[in-house]
């Protein structure tokens, strides 16, 4: 089955590195050594953290310690990590970043937009490497250059286009004029997506409703604040959603209003469609970024990358329970959850 992507960016050449064999002296912490003739990349530790937990942000860390095990850095051999999740928590986070900090692992890996900040402001020493990050300007993480704010920081983001999102509202509900946006006011992604929504929705004919949520045990009340203002829901890369996707879908059930999102696990919870870069590629490129910080590169020299290649999801069988029916040329043309079984 084919799927439908649009790419914008390429992420970076793969890394490189400089073998060196055996000798007298102990070798530096960015060499390797030989075991019976085999290349073994010295001992490692990285700390991950994320905001809370979800499938979309699990299956990034998936991917990244994955990606890691494909360059050299397998865990339980030569690489240990540290995962800890503050469970939406914003104090919980800042004690972790606190905690990571006396740690002092080799890098820290930050999951998401809140996580990302509060361990830049913990550490600018410490090689960061942030993921799941929409917009990382706008959240202070790298500048209009695209240079790290701090020495110390580095990433990938996803910056998802918003005409293909708005051509899939007119796909999943060819009269869809009011859309339903529900999100947390304190996540700099869903803010800033918020904004570009209001400015490129009337281009479009479109009106945009949003909803703030300030907690995941808000989503569902905030999304039956839709019932008769909107047409349909959107909703993107927002944590407090992710976490509480099944209290919208029981909502949007009820109201008939399809929910198109942008990640595969929404829409096996139970939007209509997504369409978004696939999770645990996307921690398998964040890999690379942690790899050449580990190999010895200084953040600083490893640039921040954009990967925006989308691929579409689909639900049939969501999105009649939402009151729509999905063209037969845009199911063919993604991957329908329906009848696909996770990749693992």
């Amino acid at each position: 089955m084919s799927c439908l992507k649009f790419t914008t960016f390429a992420v970076s050449a793969a890394l490189s590195a400089t073998l060196l064999g055996c000798s007298n002296q102990a070798p530096k912490a960015d060499e390797v050594h030989t075991v019976d003739g085999a290349a073994v990349k010295e001992a490692k530790t990285i700390a991950i953290s994320a905001i809370v937990e979800h499938p979309s942000l699990d299956d990034i860390r998936r991917g990244v310690v994955a990606g890691l095990a494909d360059l050299g850095y397998k865990q339980g051999e030569n690489l240990t990590v540290n995962f800890q999740s503050a469970q939406g928590n914003m104090a919980t986070a800042g004690q972790i970043a606190k905690q990571f900090v006396a740690d002092n692992p080799n890098a820290i890996v930050a999951i998401s937009t809140p996580t990302a900040q509060t361990l830049a402001a913990a550490t600018e020493t410490i090689p960061l490497i942030y993921t799941a990050v929409s917009d990382p300007v706008a959240a202070k993480l790298i500048d209009n250059n695209q240079v790290g704010i701090q020495p110390n920081i580095t990433g990938l983001s996803s910056q998802l286009p918003l005409e293909p999102q708005i051509e899939l509202f007119n796909k999943v509900k060819p009269d869809a004029k009011r859309i339903g946006y529900v999100y947390s006011p304190g996540e700099a992604n869903s803010v800033v997506l918020k904004e570009q929504l209001l400015q490129i929705l009337p281009k479009y004919g479109m009106t945009l409703v949003d909803i703030p949520a300030n907690r995941s045990s808000d989503i569902a009340a905030a999304t039956r604040a839709l019932d008769g203002k909107a047409d349909l829901i959107y909703t993107s890369l927002d944590n407090n959603v992710a976490s509480a996707m099944e209290a919208m879908v029981q909502v949007a059930n009820e109201l008939d209003l399809p929910i198109i999102a942008s990640d595969e696990f929404s829409v096996r919870r139970g939007a209509a469609a997504a369409l978004g870069v696939n999770d645990f590629d996307f921690g398998v490129a964040t890999a690379k970024l942690v790899a050449d910080v580990l190999d010895g590169k200084k953040p600083s020299e490893v640039p921040p990358i954009v990967m925006n290649e989308l691929t579409l999801y689909v639900s049939p069988k969501h999105a009649a329970e939402q009151g729509a029916t999905l063209d037969g040329a845009l199911v063919a043309s993604g991957i329908d959850v329906d009848t696909t079984p996770r990749s693992e």
